[in-house]
């Protein structure tokens, strides 16, 4: 029989295992994207398994500052993308 902290090690293994998967299919993307708009959603998609990363290393730990880590990539993250469709689409990002 499996014990409840085993369950928890055996899920934050396999969830590090898809989230590292994940990052490096998404800079497959990043690398071969036909199109901009292409590798605008791969960067915006990686730095969202990115947070999924930190949190896990956060409970893995058990440390409650990497969810306050994961809040400022998060607000960083939203604001980097907008400001490069921005970019792409009219040319500058402050009007």
């Amino acid at each position: 029989m499996i014990t409840a902290p085993e369950l928890f090690a055996l899920a934050l293994v396999l969830a590090f295992a898809a989230l590292a998967f994940a990052q490096l299919m998404c800079l497959i993307r990043l690398v071969i994207g036909p199109s901009t708009g292409d590798r605008i959603l791969a960067l915006d998609t990686m730095v969202i398994n990115a947070l999924g990363l930190v949190i896990l290393l956060g409970l893995h730990q058990g440390v409650r500052i990497y969810f306050e880590v994961t809040l400022l990539i998060a607000m960083l993250g939203f604001v980097s993308t907008v400001a490069l469709a921005r970019f792409i689409l009219r040319g500058d990002i402050i009007e």
